[in-house]
């Protein structure tokens, strides 16, 4: 079992499945935990269960991240939030859609680490990022032209900010899950046309559960995984590397 000591983790993005099952597993290992989601329903019934703390703030607002964030005592952050946005070409492209998926994906997650590892640096124990990417930042997937550009962003963020924040004994790292098969991705993923192809170019042939990404998640922000910085972790079955 992990030892979570060091101070609290903050998760954005609780309310949705990966985010909540990391808070759950983050909390059943002992560490403290600030919860932040959309969805302010799911996100009390999470901290009800789980014991964490709220922390409301939009990830599209650069002043409420930093007026969240400021100051707080904060040792690890979990960049969950995000917004699918469509299924779409290059060529039929909503370019509203892209900006909207672009400032949620990447430019909230950057402004999180932004002001995160103000507060880590401030305290002076270092700290550690996991951001929550995507197997559409790795290979080019039909329709996904946004989501996935917006992907490829955070891994840069993660690549440059763990070089910028070694120093200070700051770690950072990405995962980039395969599809979790939720009512929202059933739609889409969910299409035989869809599922089955995929699914046969796979070498596990199956999508994950929420708790096999929330897994690799609470290792990278343990001390089990102290000197590991600035990967991006398939979970994906196998997918990226056929």
């Amino acid at each position: 079992m992990y030892k979570f000591d060091k101070g609290p983790i903050l998760v954005t993005g609780a309310s949705g499945g990966i985010g909540g099952a990391t808070v759950r597993q983050l909390t059943e290992a002992g560490a403290e935990v600030i919860a932040n989601g959309r969805n302010e329903e799911a996100l009390a019934g999470l901290a009800k269960a789980t014991g964490s703390r709220t922390l409301p703030f939009d990830l599209q607002s650069e002043d409420e991240i930093r007026g969240a964030l400021e100051g707080l005592d904060i040792y690890g952050v979990v960049n969950c939030g995000g917004w699918g946005g469509e299924i779409a070409t290059p060529m039929d492209t909503d370019i509203d859609v892209f900006d909207k998926v672009m400032s949620i994906n990447a430019r909230g997650a950057l402004l999180v680490t932004k002001y995160a590892s103000r507060a880590m640096i401030a305290a002076g124990r270092g700290g550690v990022f996991v951001n929550v990417s995507s197997q559409a930042s790795l290979v080019g997937l039909k329709g996904h032209i946004s989501y996935g550009s917006s992907k490829a962003a955070l891994d840069n963020i993660t690549r440059v900010s763990a070089l910028e924040l070694g120093k200070y004994g700051i770690r950072v790292n990405s995962v980039n899950p395969t599809v979790v098969m939720t009512p929202m991705s059933t739609w889409y993923w969910g299409k035989p046309e869809i599922e089955k192809p995929f699914l046969e170019t796979m070498p596990l042939g199956r999508w994950a559960s929420e708790d096999e990404i929330a897994a690799p998640i609470v290792f990278l922000l343990s001390d089990a995984a102290s000197m590991i910085s600035g990967v991006t972790l398939p979970i994906d079955g196998g997918f990226t590397a056929v």
